[in-house]
Formats: C-alpha cells, sequence, structure tokens
C-alpha cells in the first residue's frame, strides 16, 4: 500500500514537473496579419514596421502580413476572414467601425487568435494600445485658443469616424466650450484621414467662410492639405494644429506654413508595446488593464527643435 502510495506521488511530481515544462516553453510567434486603416498614412506605415521590428525580435522568422482596410467595413471582415483561414497566432486591429467589427473579431478569438486594437479601440479584443485622444485633442485646441487670444472663428476639421478621431473631437471640444469667444463654424466634416481629403475641404471652409481664425484637424495629413488649400487661395493669418508628431509636421512647423502645433503620438513604439502584450496574451499572461493609453506630447514651433519625432530602432 505503502509502495503504491509513493509511486503515485512520483507520478504526480514527475507530472507536475512536466506540466511546468510545458508552461515554461512559450508559444512560438510564427505570424501575425496587421489591418489598418490606410497604408497611404505614413503613420499606419510606421505601425506595421514597428510590429514588424518586434515580432522579428521575439521570433526572427515570424511572417507578419499587413493589409489597408482603406476605411471600408467590409474590406476589413474580409481581412480577418483570410487572417484567420491562414491561421494567424495574432492579429493587430485598427479597427474602422470600433463596434461593427465585434462579430469578426469573436469570430477570431474563437479561432484562438489573440486580437489586439492598435490606435482604435475594437470591441472584444484582448487588448487595446493607444494614444490618450482625449488628451491629444485638448492639448492641440489649448494651443489654439492662446494662440487666438481666446477669440475668432474656428473649424474642427472631422474624420473618419473611428475612436481615436471622436475621442479627439471630444477632446477638442471640451477646450473651446470653455472659452466663450470662439465660435465653431463648423465640426462635421469628414477630410478622410488623408491630405488630398484635408485639402478638399479646407478648400470648402474657405470658399464659404470670409473670416476664419483656427483650424483643428484630426491628423497631420489633414493639417498639411488645409496649409496647400489655404496657400492656393491666398489666405493667411489662420492657426491651424492637429494630432500625430508626424515627420511631414516636423518640416511644416520648421518652414512658412500655417501649422502651428501637433499632438504627438508614437506609433512605432504603440506597434512595439501590442506585439509584447499580444504575445503575453498567447501566452496566458494577461496585462493587469486591458487598456493601454500612451501620453501625447505637445510638438510647437518653439520645440520642434528639441523633439525626437517617432521612435524607431535605435
Amino acid at each position: 500500500m505503502f509502495k503504491k502510495k509513493a509511486v503515485l506521488a512520483v507520478a504526480a511530481v514527475t507530472l507536475g514537473l512536466a506540466m511546468q515544462g510545458a508552461h515554461a516553453a512559450d508559444k512560438q510567434l510564427k505570424s501575425i496579419g496587421v489591418t489598418v486603416g490606410s497604408l497611404g498614412n505614413p503613420y499606419f506605415v510606421t505601425i506595421v514596421n514597428g510590429a514588424e521590428a518586434k515580432a522579428k525580435q521575439i521570433s526572427p522568422n515570424a511572417k507578419v502580413t499587413a493589409v489597408s482596410a482603406d476605411y471600408d467595413l467590409n474590406k476589413q471582415f474580409t481581412q480577418i476572414d483570410n487572417f484567420i483561414s491562414a491561421h494567424v497566432d495574432m492579429i493587430l486591429l485598427n479597427a474602422v467601425d470600433p463596434k461593427a467589427i465585434l462579430p469578426a473579431v469573436q469570430k477570431a478569438r474563437a479561432a484562438g487568435i489573440v486580437v489586439v486594437a492598435v490606435d482604435v479601440s475594437a470591441a472584444g479584443a484582448d487588448a487595446t494600445v493607444q494614444t490618450d485622444n482625449v488628451k491629444a485633442g485638448e492639448l492641440s485646441c489649448d494651443y489654439m485658443v492662446k494662440k487666438l487670444n481666446g477669440k475668432g472663428n474656428v473649424i474642427i476639421e472631422n474624420g473618419p469616424q473611428v475612436s481615436a478621431v471622436i475621442d479627439r473631437v471630444n477632446g477638442c471640444k471640451s477646450v473651446l466650450a470653455k472659452t466663450p469667444g470662439i465660435k465653431i463654424l463648423s465640426d462635421d466634416q469628414d477630410g478622410k484621414g488623408s491630405r488630398d481629403g484635408g485639402m478638399n475641404a479646407m478648400l470648402g471652409y474657405l470658399t464659404r467662410f470670409p473670416k476664419l481664425d483656427g483650424v483643428f484637424t484630426i491628423n497631420d495629413p489633414q493639417a498639411i492639405g488645409s496649409d496647400l488649400a489655404a496657400k492656393q487661395l491666398h489666405r493667411s493669418g489662420i492657426v491651424i494644429t492637429s494630432v500625430d508628431g508626424a515627420p511631414d509636421i516636423e518640416t511644416a512647423l520648421k518652414t512658412d506654413t500655417l501649422v502651428q502645433a501637433s499632438a504627438s503620438q508614437d506609433p512605432w513604439k504603440m506597434a512595439q508595446t501590442a506585439v509584447d502584450v499580444g504575445y503575453g496574451i498567447m501566452n496566458g499572461k494577461k496585462p493587469a488593464n486591458p487598456m493601454i493609453e500612451m501620453a501625447p506630447q505637445l510638438v510647437t514651433r518653439d520645440n520642434v527643435g528639441s523633439y525626437k519625432g517617432w521612435s524607431s530602432p535605435h
């Protein structure tokens, strides 16, 4: 009887050690699928590059497949289906629609794939890594209000209705609401998150409004486009602020443009963090808080000289 118990005890210890061994050997990261709003935007290209660099650091043979959803929900659904068929280990998702994407996220997770939302939230995702976008909108619009000495006609040049954009606009509005001397002429035009979209929206504003003092654009490509439109129509004296801190905006802040400030994000670090968090979840290590927010920094004409830009490999 004693012998039998001893054998069972040894067997249990052996099994326990074997189980520990199984936990100690982390799952290998073989492939990641990345779907973003638009690969025409350098911000999203940096996200892809950051994800790829971190994936290769974890596993040198990891394959990263990046696709552009072009702000088309059906297209993004198909892309996620393709990732599921390809049996990727992880999906980095920059959701076109944070709520409507839920069925695709559920389908991916049911297939055993970890889904990490990047830059904007996505219903049902395992975790989200994004900038504190409300804060980014506040910083940018607070700067604009100060530049205008608290009075003037301003426009919020909106964009694709993803959570990041909605948060930035809400942050901006909360600042403008505290300044009675500021009049918002328009806040619902979609600059499509692109340079061309920003230019077209701005051409429309400048034609409609003979007196315009300030414009907050939801990202840097729209800010660059808006500045080009003002140049084309020979309009000056307008304060343009935005969000991203992109390389293009660094140039704009150092040269003769109407762009005065941008609340910077760090897409490289964001993507690296997302892959890290996703890999942890793959191996049973969930983050204490699934919503990871990164603090934005305001880049202006005064401090652009010391701005380090989007981080990248050092």
